[in-house]
């Protein structure tokens, strides 16, 4: 398990703690461990959009499993992550649809206007390249994912404008 020095605060507000009992009320008793996946989703949006260790054995001690339970789930979805991220994400699909369509040189392209490479953030903590696995819009190649939203058909052009509109506080990346 890849140990992050940063130390993040953990803080589960009322409100959190709220919802993540009515999510956990959607399962059978005794099932609560079926409710991690949106469990952790919530606790993420509420910590900066990140899940340090401590986070995640707080989330383990809230559904009462082990925090192995945590771990292995929180390090094989790549929507977790398990140190602070760019604000703005730029998750591109590098299966084959999107490699057959270009989706490398986009990614090697936003890096360089970025002036990071894949899985660093810019110097001002606003953006970050990742490339994940299949996103599940094979007829939409090259895309990628921006918070909770695809682009679609990228080219170098859109690839400018999303970074322009993202500098410029146009981008909306959750849908809640």
């Amino acid at each position: 398990m890849e140990r992050v020095d940063i130390k993040q605060e953990i803080n589960i507000t009322e409100s959190l703690m709220t919802r993540i009992n009515e999510l956990i009320s959607h399962y059978p008793e005794g099932k609560q461990k079926s409710a991690l996946l949106p469990v952790l989703h919530e606790v993420q949006d509420a910590h900066d959009n990140w899940l340090s260790i401590e986070l995640q054995d707080k989330v383990a001690e809230i559904l009462s499993i082990k925090p192995i339970e945590v771990y292995e789930v929180v390090s094989f979805y790549t929507m977790f992550n398990r140190k602070p991220i760019g604000k703005y994400m730029f998750e591109f699909c590098t299966t084959s649809p999107c490699c057959l369509n270009g989706v490398e040189n986009l990614m090697d392209y936003t890096c360089q206007k970025l002036g990071v490479n894949v899985g660093e953030q810019t110097p001002d903590g606003m953006f970050e390249v990742r490339g994940v696995q299949c996103l599940g819009a094979c007829g939409y190649a090259p895309m990628m994912q921006l918070g909770d939203f695809y682009q679609e058909h990228l080219t170098k052009e859109k690839i400018d404008q999303l970074i322009v509109d993202c500098r410029d506080n146009k981008i909306t990346l959750h849908d809640k």
